[in-house]
């Protein structure tokens, strides 16, 4: 009866230990999931970013271009009304 008693009691302390071991390590995934999660959630927020400079530099683009086709046309008219004019 005391061998049955030990054998169960050790089986008894293994599993306790197992159990503990086991707490640790989701513990230590929970942490380490919380972690990449606020990776993620702040590499979001990046990419948020980085699209919306994206955006402002395609619309400032686009702006410069207008500007640039109106100030050549400018010049090209300029240069016709130079090249009209008589000759002294």
């Amino acid at each position: 009866m005391e061998a049955q008693s030990s054998k169960l009691e050790s089986i008894m302390l293994q599993i306790g230990e197992a159990v503990l071991t086991t707490t640790e390590t989701v513990e230590r995934l929970a942490s380490q999931v919380d972690a990449l999660s606020s990776q993620v959630q702040q590499q979001g927020y990046q990419i948020f970013a980085l699209s919306d400079a994206v955006q402002t530099l395609a619309e400032n683009h686009d702006s410069a271009l207008t500007e640039l086709r109106q100030v050549s046309s400018s010049l090209q008219q300029l240069v016709e009304v130079i090249g009209q004019e008589p000759e002294p």
